[in-house]
């Protein structure tokens, strides 16, 4: 059988003292590719301590999240070499472990591997084997500003409908006085428009592919869930709102400009804003929900001459260890620890006092369903964990971008994004 035969519809998935030394006892360099936003970006100040301790040099490439994603899948596919360390998430470990891509990662008993939250884990695994340690792990949830849906006479619920959102959107929509009702993912890639889109299928009964393999986005599920997304965010969003993703809107948020926002549990880190509360995804009524899983990880690109070295890091900076050094980091502090990592960081007391979004996410994160179903034969919730979606999720998301910026209508975009999706499917062989 071939691997993604065996992948489709299949279930989920302490510093020592010579930390990082070669074995001519001269310290290692290692390049770490990472995508650019805020926990990450803390990772540089936070490991410049590590550096001191052992020596070991490290160089950051940090890469917005599309960019990323291309020149390391391109790298570590070819065995180009430019990085030790490489930022992927749980649709690339799982496929790049089973193919021998990346390194499996063993670490010591202080490590305490069974901390890792049990979904982030069995998403960064194949066949029991971590292939990527999760250095902060996510679901989705609603991020919206109470003072103004409380201006406006509306509320927004745990597991509201997507009309209750529509219509608390509309409320709080005050574009004369640069407020937009939803602030919502339409940049196209397919980490980014197609992360937030999916959910909104999924929530609509709608799923990517068939077990079979051939792709359903000529369905009247997708149908639905696509005409809701363009009419909520075309007259709800902000102006461009196709060349938003998460960094952009992070940017609005912060300037008072969203009454809503509907992506990542990890925002709730960085939101600076007064009057911020949380909810649970909305549904429209499907089981599968509408809150993602992920985790942005660390892994080691098969055959990397620093491999020790690397792995030594990694364990370093997905340790309790870390958590602690930002909790207690003079730039930081508790309210920017790496989350929806490890079980024990929602039971530090000063994490709990400086995370009024903690209890919202590992609700979001425990309640998040990536199992293959009936519904939903292929594992992953907002992707699918076989190693064409990439190539097919990129292809749709830029026809959803179309249709979010009025270039094609919505059917004229999902007929398009079926014919490309179906073409790669059969090239790849699946029917």
């Amino acid at each position: 059988m071939s691997l993604k035969k065996a992948l489709f519809g299949a279930t989920a998935l302490t510093m020592a003292g010579t930390l990082g030394a070669h074995a001519d006892g001269h310290a290692a360099e290692l390049t770490i590719a990472i995508v650019n936003n805020g926990h990450m970006i803390n990772m540089q100040t936070v490991a410049e301590a590590y550096t001191e301790e052992t020596g070991v040099k490290l160089n950051w490439v940090s890469l917005e999240e599309g960019v990323l994603r291309e020149q390391v899948t391109s790298d570590t596919a070819t065995g180009g070499g430019q990085y030790d360390i490489i930022n992927i998430g749980m649709q690339e470990a799982p496929i790049w472990g089973a193919a021998g891509w990346i390194e499996p990662l063993n670490f010591g008993a202080d490590y305490d591997m069974d901390d890792i939250l049990p979904a982030i884990r069995a998403g960064l695994s194949h066949e029991g084997t971590l292939y990527a340690a999760p250095f902060y792990g996510e679901s989705s949830m609603v991020m919206y500003r109470k003072d103004l849906a409380d201006a406006a006479g509306v509320t927004v619920n745990d597991n509201d409908s997507w009309a209750r959102i529509k219509d608390a959107a509309a409320a709080m929509h005050d574009p004369d006085n640069g407020v937009y009702g939803a602030c919502l993912r339409g940049k196209p890639g397919w980490g980014d428009n197609m992360a937030f889109i999916t959910t909104v299928v999924n929530s609509f009964g709608g799923s990517w592919f068939d077990a079979d393999g051939r792709p359903q986005l000529d369905s009247a599920m997708w149908n639905e869930a696509i005409n809701f997304y363009v009419d909520l965010l075309g007259n709800y969003g902000p102006p461009g709102s196709e060349g938003n993703s998460f960094n952009e809107i992070l940017a609005l948020y912060n300037e008072g400009k969203c009454g809503m926002w509907i992506d990542a549990t990890i925002a709730a880190s960085f939101l600076e804003v007064d009057g911020v509360a949380y909810a649970q995804s909305p549904n429209a009524g499907a089981a599968a929900g509408a809150n993602w899983l992920w985790a942005w990880a660390m892994a080691v690109p098969a055959g990397s001459p620093n491999a020790d070295a690397a792995k030594d890091f990694i364990e370093w900076a997905t340790s309790k260890d870390y958590v602690q050094a930002v909790g207690n980091h003079p730039e930081f502090g508790w309210g920017s620890v790496p989350t929806g990592q490890r079980t024990s960081t929602y039971s530090i007391p000063e994490f709990q006092a400086a995370a009024g979004f903690a209890s919202a996410e590992l609700a979001a994160i425990d309640s998040a369903a990536p199992e293959a179903s009936d519904l939903k034969p292929y594992v992953g919730v907002q992707f699918a964990a076989i190693p064409e979606f990439p190539e097919v999720g990129s292809a749709v998301a830029q026809e959803m971008a179309a249709a979010l910026s009025g270039a094609k209508s919505v059917e004229d975009a999902l007929a398009a994004a079926q014919s490309a999706a179906d073409a790669i499917m059969r090239e790849a062989g699946y029917y």
